[in-house]
């Protein structure tokens, strides 16, 4: 059974992501964080849901961000400004020849106003610029980016979205749609290229957008 390794598991979208993950009983997964306590607690309490649900096909674990490094496939759940100095204390080559998920969205937040805004850095995109930060041998693939950040945690409720999966690798883009099909109800769609994330990435803030604005809660992205 592959295993898949969450890099910064501890939030509410990377222990979420961990819960359904393992709930698709496809996937082993470990959680990393900064604080290798903090991890194995995330892990214990998606242990327990696996517990109480009677999933026993798969397993989580907690360990630091360098170690979760070892599984098949990682995952960055992280702000984007804590993404350079994490792969650089990783240790860049760690990085070589791995599959990396990224499903980050850098935003400008204005919710008294209620709406936000993409925030790109130069190059265009959060996983253009991630692009940058790893080996040219890493890769990296673009995913989850629109799933409403709240559903993750909600066990009980179907994750019934649509997914674009950016990349230029289209091997590795197939292994990570498979990823994404194992997960609740979601539907994974290739998107093309990396270079879409520049499309991709714009989506949250708009969804966002039309959820405060509209009495609406988690709003998500359909396509049919």
């Amino acid at each position: 059974m592959m295993k898949v390794g969450i890099i910064g598991g501890t939030g509410n979208i990377g222990e979420g992501l961990a819960r359904r993950i393992c709930l698709g009983e496809k996937y082993d997964v470990v959680i990393g964080s900064r604080d290798a306590a903090k991890a194995c607690t995330a892990a214990d309490g998606v242990v327990c849901e696996l517990k109480d649900r009677k999933c026993t096909s798969t397993t989580c674990s907690g360990t630091t961000n360098e170690d979760v490094c070892s599984a098949d496939i990682l995952i960055i759940s992280l702000p984007f400004e804590r993404v350079a100095e994490t792969i650089d204390k990783i240790g860049k080559t760690v990085f070589e020849n791995k599959i990396v998920i990224t499903l980050i969205n850098p935003m400008i937040r204005n919710p008294k106003e209620k709406y936000f805004l993409p925030d790109p850095p130069k190059e265009g995109s959060a996983a253009l610029a991630i692009k940058t930060m790893l080996p040219e041998s890493t890769k990296l693939i673009a995913a989850f980016n629109n799933v409403a950040a709240n559903k993750w945690m909600e066990l009980d409720e179907e994750l019934d979205y649509s997914v674009a999966v950016c990349g230029d690798d289209e091997e590795a883009k197939t292994i990570v749609m498979d990823l994404v099909g194992s997960v609740s109800r979601l539907r994974p769609l290739d998107a093309g290229p990396l270079e879409m994330t520049k499309v991709v990435e714009g989506i949250t803030p708009l969804v966002i957008t039309i959820a405060m604005r509209n009495g609406l809660k988690d709003v998500g992205v359909h396509f049919s």
